[in-house]
């Protein structure tokens, strides 16, 4: 500092054009005074109080990165769990839509061996009914005969038959036409 001052006075007594640039030196020395006083109530007082202030920020920080890793793995884990969750819920979709078609075939199957059954019921049934009409057309058709047949056995013979005799001889005819 001493050397900065000499310097200083060296060169306002030459008159150069130094003098203009450097400080006069009394008010150098006041002014690096004023900085050391300054500085030294910085350093005493203002910081330790940035520090602590810095100190207390830097763990805040900490703090919130460790709540931010602690939600971050939460959101994970609840992730994983809504992925095995929906992984379960797709699985049981697909083991309803197999168990519906299963059922469904079931059904079909069921439905399509009740019509089987319906109609070869029907088909029994009508043929019972054709065969009694068949009977019946029969029935009717040895009576109209054995009308006939006596009718024209009267008009041949000219006498009456006896109805016991009329029946044996359309049985007899019937029979007769049977065999043909």
């Amino acid at each position: 500092m001493y050397a900065l001052i000499a310097f200083a006075q060296e060169e306002t007594e030459s008159g150069s054009n130094a003098a203009l640039v450097l400080p006069d030196p009394y008010e150098l020395v006041a002014g690096v005074l004023a900085f050391l006083i300054v500085f030294f109530f910085v350093w005493k007082w203002a910081w330790p109080a940035i520090n602590r202030m810095l100190e207390t920020r830097r763990q805040a920080v900490a703090a919130e990165l460790t709540a931010a890793e602690t939600a971050k793995q939460e959101a994970e884990s609840l992730r994983a769990d809504y992925e095995r969750q929906m992984a379960e819920a797709k699985s049981r979709g697909n083991e309803i839509i197999e168990e519906a078609r299963k059922t469904a075939d079931q059904m079909k199957s069921d439905m399509v061996a009740r019509a089987q059954s319906e109609a070869d019921q029907l088909v029994v049934k009508a043929r019972e009914e054709a065969a009694g009409e068949k009977a019946r057309a029969l029935a009717e058709a040895k009576q109209e005969v054995a009308g006939i047949s006596v009718d024209l056995a009267e008009k041949v013979v000219g006498a009456n038959l006896d109805d016991a005799a009329q029946r044996r001889l359309v049985d007899q005819f019937l029979a007769e036409l049977e065999q043909m």
